[in-house]
């Protein structure tokens, strides 16, 4: 899933969320692509991701807004979140 090795959970989990939420938000999302990408994003990562997801979505909602809406990559936004290393 294009995750290298040696990667933290943290950010593999982080990555997986942002293309989900990504894909979802489409190719030029405006907030309110963002925001309902960002409910239906958890979801359809299933049970056992959704709450994590969900506590991730809630903590940095207007990081994720932003960098969606800026066309960031997911790997720079959970870099910026601190999930990942630069």
């Amino acid at each position: 899933d294009g995750v290298a090795p040696g990667r933290r959970p943290k950010c593999s989990l982080c990555i997986t969320v942002l293309k989900k939420i990504q894909a979802l938000a489409g190719d030029d999302p405006d907030e309110a692509a963002v925001v309902a990408a960002l409910k239906k994003g958890c979801r359809a990562l299933g049970r056992m991701l959704s709450k994590q997801c969900q506590r991730l979505v809630d903590k940095y909602r207007d990081t994720i807004s932003e960098g969606l809406q800026n066309g960031d990559m997911p790997q720079d936004i959970c870099t910026a979140m601190r999930m990942c290393r630069s």
